[in-house]
């Protein structure tokens, strides 16, 4: 029997939910966003919940995959466009820092 999502989790994935594609946050970087928990904490509910939201686009804050889905994970996140520094991802030009993508204005 499956259990709930608690106060925290259900922070946790409307917060990955919001990630957008093409960019990406890192564990700890979550849980920073929310206020609350630690990478350890926000890796324990995206492996119980994170099949709900776009899971792929948490890594490990040097880029890096987990380990047991990396090959699908890096497919899913090339895909979108995701800026690469090797086989990592370049978290300096990928990561997204949680503030909503902000519309070019069009010169009048």
């Amino acid at each position: 029997m499956e259990r709930e999502p608690t106060l925290f989790a259900t922070r946790v994935l409307d917060a990955v939910d919001r990630i957008p594609r093409g960019r990406v946050m890192s564990y700890g970087d979550v849980a920073e966003y929310v206020g609350a928990g630690s990478a350890r904490a926000v890796g324990r509910v995206m492996a119980i919940w994170g099949s709900e939201v776009p899971w792929h686009r948490v890594l490990h804050n040097d880029g890096t995959c987990a380990d047991h889905k990396s090959s699908y994970q890096l497919d899913l996140l090339r895909t979108e466009g995701v800026p690469f520094a090797g086989a990592r991802v370049d978290m300096a030009k990928a990561r997204w820092d949680g503030r909503p993508a902000t519309p070019r204005r069009r010169p009048t």
